[in-house]
């Protein structure tokens, strides 16, 4: 049992608002205090300092959570920036490990500007990938600080062609990916912020992406031992190597105002809402 100190917002969890019925409790990123630890005697002793995944309930002031969801945080890293990480970074981790060895490779990333997108860009430079990355003109230098080679403003602008292509735009934007993926490269969609439908054919890949990969990504379908990956992304974060990027920091109270700004994209980065007495 988790004592939450702070939990951050995932635009997925504005479609989830919606859809759930009254009474369902959001919530998928924790950091805390173990306040009762497992029963079975695996996971981290009561006081520990912990972030974890979990799939609802995380807006809360306790949460029970199993032991392989959740890793100790390091002294170094505190509350709210360890928040951002659980769905972000470990999505951003995991959908770049379809590509395969990174190394040398050319990444395009959608979409770029957002949280995945941001973990994304650092983890596959990282990774020695060459990164391209699509976001507004206003997020260039930001970007390229993160490690984007290049940005540009438009998917079609994107010269390919790309091994991996992180795909969270959908409609318009994942046919352009179609077409900038190369032979026997990877497309990893994760999300479809436009809304819009992409028809597929056979003739989009053939010829000229000849055994290119359409691959669709979740969170909870994407792998057992969540947790030890956390604790890999909290390890870069101790040592400096992964900015977080806390763009908004409220108290619960404040929630409706947070996820207003979140729907309205006012912030580049992450928002976290951390839990008072």
């Amino acid at each position: 049992m988790v004592a939450v100190h702070a939990t951050s917002l995932n635009r997925g969890e504005l479609r989830l608002l919606t859809i759930r019925p009254k009474g369902w409790i959001p919530g998928q990123d924790v950091v805390g205090v173990v306040e009762r630890a497992a029963a079975d005697g695996s996971g981290p002793a009561v006081g520990a300092r912990v972030a974890a995944l979990v799939d609802e309930h995380g807006w809360a002031e306790r949460v029970a959570i199993p032991t392989d969801r959740l890793a100790v945080l390091p002294d170094a890293v505190g509350f709210v920036p360890a928040a951002t990480l659980p769905v972000a970074s470990t999505t951003a981790l995991r959908t770049l490990r379809q590509g395969g060895d990174l190394v040398g490779q050319r990444v395009l990333i959608t979409g770029a500007s957002g949280a995945v997108g941001r973990f994304q860009i650092q983890l596959a430079r990282q990774q020695g990938g060459f990164v391209t990355a699509v976001a507004a003109a206003r997020h260039q230098e930001d970007l390229r600080a993160l490690g984007a080679e290049q940005v540009v403003e438009s998917i079609e602008l994107a010269e390919g062609p790309f091994s991996l292509i992180t795909e969270s735009i959908g409609g318009e934007s994942l046919a352009h990916a179609i077409e900038r993926v190369a032979p026997g490269g990877t497309i990893v969609m994760f999300g479809s912020s436009s809304g819009e439908l992409t028809p597929v054919g056979f003739r989009q890949f053939v010829p000229g992406h000849e055994g290119a990969r359409l691959q669709t990504f979740a969170y909870y379908t994407s792998g057992p031992a969540i947790g030890v990956d956390i604790a890999s992304l909290l390890n870069l974060v101790a040592a400096g190597r992964l900015d977080t990027r806390v763009a908004l920091t409220v108290p619960w109270t404040e929630i409706g105002h947070a996820l207003d700004a979140l729907r309205q994209r006012s912030f580049s980065g992450k928002a976290v809402l951390t839990m008072t007495g």
